[in-house]
């Protein structure tokens, strides 16, 4: 078992290492198969943070609660960027423009959380404290939906529900969907 921010980390590198990925496939199959490994893993991220993190740095931090809305907002950018990315082809014109348009949000969002919010939260905390977000972060992850779905409340107890709504028809989408070879994940 890991801290919080192990876990954080852990899925940006793999984010970013789905996104090399996609920019340096070969071939439009590949590409497609990348676009949707990124999006499976960003979309259960931002949710496992909304529903997990967030509400930590809100109850832990003195400022949590502003740097909870101003992440979730920035979430919200993401989500409606990955909403319009994951239902493009790889062979569209607007495919790598999108993608890159949006990891530049993303990789701002990223360095901020990895400065600043997830040392600051990993003070405020117990180790086991930060040992129990980790497996909570994890399990909540399970449950969480595939695809963005950027209209859906961003904040407990309502995303608890529509995550569980959209989730298994997300699962079904998944199930026709291609994705990397899992040697290559």
């Amino acid at each position: 078992m890991g801290r919080v921010s192990e876990a954080i980390k852990q899925d940006h590198r793999e984010i970013e290492e789905y996104y090399n990925n996609m920019l340096n496939a070969a071939t439009i199959d590949e590409k497609t198969r990348w676009q949707n490994q990124f999006t499976w893993e960003l979309a259960r991220h931002s949710v496992g943070e909304e529903l997990v993190v967030y509400p930590a740095m809100e109850k832990h931090l003195p400022n949590g609660k502003e740097m909870a809305d101003k992440d979730r907002e920035e979430h919200q950018k993401v989500k409606e960027q990955l909403y319009e990315f994951q239902n493009l082809k790889a062979s569209d014109v607007k495919f790598e423009p999108v993608i890159r348009h949006l990891m530049k949000n993303l990789s701002e969002h990223i360095k901020e959380e990895e400065e600043d919010h997830m040392p600051a939260l990993e003070q405020a905390m117990t180790e086991e404290e930060s040992e129990k977000l980790h497996k909570s972060f994890q399990r909540s992850k399970m449950f969480a939906p595939t695809r963005s779905h950027p209209s859906a409340p961003d904040k407990p107890p309502f995303e608890n529900v529509a995550g569980l709504m959209a989730a298994p028809l997300d699962k079904l989408r998944d199930m026709f969907s291609k994705f990397p070879d899992p040697k290559d994940v």
